[in-house]
């Protein structure tokens, strides 16, 4: 059995990097090319490698993976494979107001698990730069929504209205504070409004569940800047304050890093870990466990110590199979 499953798990990470190197190339790859830059296929038998190249082409096809046999010169006296990243990558997401309200009603769902809320998360991460910036995991409601402090953001926000609230900062002091909020966030699995701080003339984020009070409606809000991206003024998932608590920090074989910091949202290469191996945060969120584990021996967990300890006891019970 866990022969099977390593087996698996190495079928999966050889058609992803197939993936990644064929996005990445600028021109079209033969099969004598992917095999010199790919060394799961440099095999002394070159039918064996052929044939796991073919199979491994045939399986991300039928998964919808668009790779292509394209002509690689003018006399087209040769053909190569390619991915098209128009083809391969999805259009950037756009809601209209009453769209993105109804999400924002989805969003505030009790049910983590229901599927339509799993369906929300897969649409809503597309949408940085609208009024729903996220940056994050989406988080259901819960202690973090501040009794009713999220949906009365939002309400301000669709009628363009500044806000008015009591705020606690991290180190316990209380104080007013009035903002032009120009977007909802989430991040490390906490949302945030981020805005035009009026008191003090710049963008600041600020934790719903650090408002103390109801939010009152007040004069009509500045519009929001150009170029503006909310998840820019949030916290990043490896940067650590005593209330977020660490995100997911990952070693990883630098030989594979770059295409496992693609294949997990929001993660990103942080630098060198120790010999061979390099860094990657994350935020926390579904799926890291996975993401982990489909690494295999390529990676290892290192925080938060939940997190590794997860990825250890699956380990052992694929040991005892």
């Amino acid at each position: 059995m866990r022969g099977v499953l390593c087996a698996a798990m190495h079928k999966v990470e050889r058609q992803l990097q197939l993936v990644a190197l064929l996005l990445d190339s600028p021109d079209p790859l033969t099969y004598e090319q992917v095999r010199e830059r790919f060394p799961a296929y440099d095999q002394d038998d070159d039918e064996s490698a052929k044939r796991m190249f073919e199979r491994d082409k045939d399986d991300l096809r039928a998964m919808g993976v668009p790779i292509e046999l394209v002509a690689v010169d003018a006399w087209e006296s040769a053909e190569g494979y390619a991915i098209s990243a128009d083809r391969y990558y999805l259009p950037n997401i756009e809601f209209t107001p009453e769209e993105a309200s109804a999400l924002m009603v989805l969003a505030a769902t009790p049910d983590e698990d229901d599927a339509a809320v799993q369906g929300l998360r897969k649409l809503i991460y597309g949408a940085q730069d609208g009024p729903l910036g996220l940056g994050g995991s989406l988080v259901a409601a819960g202690p973090d929504t501040a009794g009713g402090a999220l949906a009365a953001v939002w309400a301000a926000m669709r009628r363009g209205r500044s806000i008015g609230f009591g705020y606690r900062t991290s180190s316990g002091k209380a104080s007013r504070r009035s903002v032009d909020p120009f977007a909802l966030v989430t991040r490390s699995l906490r949302w945030y409004v981020v805005g035009r701080d009026r008191d003090h003339d710049e963008i600041r984020a600020f934790r719903i569940s650090r408002v103390t009070s109801p939010v009152e409606e007040g004069p009509e809000a500045l519009a929001r800047p150009e170029e503006f991206h909310a998840a820019d003024h949030v916290t990043g998932p490896w940067e650590r304050s005593e209330d977020d608590g660490p995100g997911a920090r990952v070693a990883v074989d630098e030989r594979v890093a770059w295409w496992a910091a693609r294949t997990l949202y929001d993660a990103e290469i942080v630098g060198p870990h120790d010999a061979g191996r390099v860094l990657i945060g994350a935020p926390m969120q579904p799926g890291v466990l996975e993401w982990v584990l489909s690494l295999g021996s390529e990676a290892e967990a290192l925080e938060p110590e939940a997190l590794r300890a997860q990825v250890i006891e699956v380990l052992e019970g694929m040991a005892d199979v």
